[in-house]
């Protein structure tokens, strides 16, 4: 089992993300563990971990963008804006039953692309270096700011209306996009309040869940394949290695910001792009 390199976890329900570092710890049997990219405990779906070197990784990768299969329920808002919170507001059966499938489908259209979006306040959003989620445990009062996130799918299958409107929603993201925030927005667009009831991280990047296995069975990808699935990548040679291993810059432009620099079936480097590449990240072992 390779002691560098990036796993991928699909994380059950029940367990923080936190959790799921501390067990691969035990696992795979070494301290250094981290991931990119938090889920919420009742959330599942895909973690990608970075293991020993592999977590040098991770900065690369807290950019991507991001898949989600989410389940929605429209008609009551929480202080969590999520089914573990407690119920702010329901809505009249009669604002309910006034909203159909067609008027859903365009208010969910009106969600794509570029925009701005107020967190919730449950989330793992900083203020001052602390969590917002850390100070509503605290009790204290604070204000989030709206950020700019853009969405390129939405895509809304399983309508259902009875006492309330369920549906399922499949979304590609930026990174930064709450899902939960999404819901809400979506149901107070009409009217009658929403939020989460379910959540599944599918893709980070280039990584799918599809690829991903239990904590206990966790066997991380090599540095070089995983680089691969992050960034582009350039063959160097030998005098080439040798300077990198120097952290001498090399004379060749690049278009990309960063670039893995790779040296037979080894990953060597992350290096700046631009006018020269600048070794950022050189890897020894």
């Amino acid at each position: 089992m390779p002691a560098n390199g990036i796993a991928l976890i699909d994380k059950p329900a029940g367990f923080t993300s936190h959790d799921v570092v501390a067990k691969l710890r035990g696992v795979l049997k070494t301290k250094k563990v981290g991931h990119a990219g938090t889920l919420d405990p009742e959330a599942t779906g895909l973690l990608v971990i970075g293991v020993g070197q592999g977590t040098k990784l991770m900065t690369y990768i807290s950019g991507a963008s991001k898949s989600y299969s989410a389940k929605v329920l429209l008609g009551k808002s929480t202080t969590t804006d999520d089914a573990q919170g407690e119920v702010l507001e329901s809505a009249d059966k009669s604002e309910i039953q006034n909203v159909d499938q067609a008027q859903l489908e365009k208010t969910v259209e009106t969600f794509m692309g570029r925009q701005m979006q107020l967190p919730s306040k449950v989330s793992a959003k900083k203020i001052d270096g602390k969590k917002a989620y850390e100070l509503v445990r605290e009790g204290k009062e604070f204000e989030l700011e709206p950020a700019e996130i853009e969405i390129t799918k939405l895509e809304m299958t399983n309508f259902n209306k009875n006492e309330f409107i369920e549906f399922d929603l499949e979304v590609d993201c930026s990174s930064g996009t709450f899902i939960r925030a999404l819901a809400r927005d979506i149901g107070n667009s009409l009217g009658i309040g929403g939020h989460l009831t379910g959540l599944r991280r599918t893709r980070v990047g280039g990584f799918s869940v599809e690829g991903a296995t239990e904590i206990q069975s966790a066997e991380p990808m090599s540095m070089l394949k995983a680089a691969k699935e992050i960034l582009p990548i350039r063959e160097v040679s030998d005098s080439e290695a040798n300077d990198i291993s120097f952290g001498r810059s090399l004379a060749y432009e690049s278009e990309h910001e960063f670039l893995g620099l790779v040296h037979g079936d080894r990953l060597i480097a992350i290096a700046s792009g631009g006018e020269k590449l600048s070794p950022k990240t050189v890897f020894n072992d």
